[in-house]
């Protein structure tokens, strides 16, 4: 189930790309749902679980990857918030585990300079859990756990969500 799932997330991937649906379309976790936990894993191996962050204070999930052309037009817009936004609201992008690897997740965050929570979802516990249908798909969670936002595609605008769980 997890490899077809995942497989359906890179089939996705290249639709998206070719026509990219408006941010403001519902997809994914219901606006308005709570927000679920998802055990990931830090770059190091380390288990980890998504609730962690939640009922905390506002937190923005973006789920990823290094070959993802959606994600790296999203990139510049995403830095910029983190830069902004840090420690106000917890940022944290979810690797998704198809065609790459912690270490080439973890060298690219290298790379690009990323500050913030940078996990693998390694079994796809966390894109079943948040119904990803695509990379560069962003989840904006309130401080009481609620979805406030989702998104998907490289031009979102990733401030008007904040704004609203600030």
């Amino acid at each position: 189930m997890i490899s077809t799932r995942l497989a359906m997330l890179t089939a996705c991937a290249a639709v998206v790309a070719a026509a990219p649906l408006s941010a403001q379309d519902e997809i994914g976790v219901a606006v308005g749902a709570a927000a679920p936990a998802a055990a990931v894993h830090t770059l190091d191996g380390k288990t980890l679980n998504l609730d962690q962050y939640i009922g905390k204070g506002p937190v923005l999930l973006e789920f990823w990857a290094t070959w993802c052309s959606n994600c790296k037009e999203l990139e510049p817009k995403l830095l910029d918030m983190v830069k902004k936004y840090s420690p106000r609201v917890t940022f944290v992008d979810v690797a998704v585990s198809v065609n790459e690897s912690p270490e080439r997740v973890k060298l690219y965050a290298q790379k690009y300079h990323y500050t913030h929570q940078v996990v693998y979802d390694t079994d796809g516990n966390a894109v079943s859990a948040y119904n990803v249908p695509a990379t560069s798909y962003v989840v904006v969670i309130n401080k009481a756990g609620k979805v406030v936002y989702t998104g998907l595609g490289g031009d979102q605008d990733l401030e008007t969500a904040i704004k609203r769980v600030l």
